[in-house]
């Protein structure tokens, strides 16, 4: 009988990046498994074109599933579906109580939020910090797999490809322009670096290299990078709203450097293999910064504060204006230099 495995995921796209080892892992020790992937909405495009997942099966806790019976649906959804094994990367009690009702006879995670007793195999959980990518491996290694391969993967699909190329071709960029894409947003404000800093880093790449100007942001931060546009000498192009999350990865696939702070497009740009400068501040790069196999560098500018500093209202945001427009361009020429 064709084994049947569900993955319950996490819900941040740089989180689900971050767990891309794992599903690796898994389906290489059970080839001919069935795998499905319980995943957020709005992380369905980071594994939409993974090859390695056969079903993704969409937990929506804010909307559709939001209420009991919502939950019950899901739960119908998934005892439906006959899963013999559940793999609890989220470590939240309700979806390893969701796993136990679902009538998954194995289910395996770490004890965390009080839930070992619904647990089959709880993995130990680590006495140090450790980077997510060996949070989520640690507990495949639990189940007796091997899991050797830490880079993060994201995959980008022709049509994707196609759809950036004629996008920037309308702008003026060719497939043979050197393409800079500077990423500015962050999911909370003191994780961003000065508009003003990205403005700056922007005119230096276009009159040292030549390099067309690409400011990428989802719709809702259109005005940040308007607000970037506004002070640059160069005339950037704003894909702000004009991709979806595979249309990202292609861009930033297509692109010759990218800036980034620590978000999401900074992992998707390393899982593509892009040439990647990652500023950090009040986040760890050790916990959530590049990881495996790539191009990238990391400046962190944090030398006062505790990190990782989640004060999501610090005002003054030293740690981030402490990273030199001086510094980026350096690491890109350094960078560039080894094309």
């Amino acid at each position: 009988m064709t084994k049947r495995i569900l993955i319950v995921n996490v819900n941040w796209v740089g989180d689900v990046l971050f767990s891309t080892p794992f599903i690796r892992a898994v389906r290489e020790a059970n080839p001919g498994a069935y795998i499905a992937c319980l995943i957020h909405p709005r992380c369905r495009e980071v594994l939409e074109a993974n090859p390695r997942i056969d079903e993704l099966i969409i937990y929506d806790e804010e909307g559709i599933h939001k209420s009991l019976i919502g939950k019950w649906r899901l739960i119908r959804q998934l005892r439906s579906k006959n899963f013999n094994t559940a793999f609890l990367l989220h470590r939240s009690f309700t979806k390893a109580l969701i796993a136990y009702l679902a009538g998954i006879g194995e289910r395996i995670g770490y004890p965390t939020k009080s839930r070992g007793g619904i647990l089959t195999k709880a993995a130990e959980e680590p006495f140090e910090e450790q980077h997510k990518v060996e949070y989520f491996l640690n507990i495949a290694r639990s189940a007796g797999i091997k899991a050797e391969d830490i880079s993060y993967e994201f995959f980008v699909r022709d049509a994707d490809r196609k759809f950036i190329r004629e996008l920037l071709a309308k702008d003026g960029i060719g497939d043979k322009d050197f393409v800079a894409v500077l990423c500015p947003a962050g999911n909370w404000a003191p994780k961003r670096w000065p508009r003003e800093k990205f403005a700056r880093l922007a005119d230096e790449l276009a009159d040292r290299y030549g390099a067309k100007i690409v400011l990428s942001a989802s719709g809702k931060d259109l005005p940040l990078v308007e607000d970037i546009k506004k002070v640059m000498a160069a005339a950037p192009v704003i894909t702000a709203g004009r991709t979806d999350l595979l249309g990202l990865g292609a861009l930033l696939e297509r692109a010759d450097l990218v800036v980034a702070n620590d978000t999401g497009p900074m992992h998707i740009a390393v899982a593509v293999g892009a040439k990647t400068i990652a500023l950090f501040g009040p986040t760890s790069p050790r916990i959530t910064g590049p990881y495996g196999k790539g191009s990238y560098v990391v400046i962190s500018g944090n030398t006062a504060c505790e990190v990782p500093c989640y004060n999501i209202a610090c005002a003054d945001n030293t740690c981030m204006a402490a990273i030199r427009v001086e510094d980026v361009l350096k690491e890109a020429e350094g960078m560039l230099a080894r094309r």
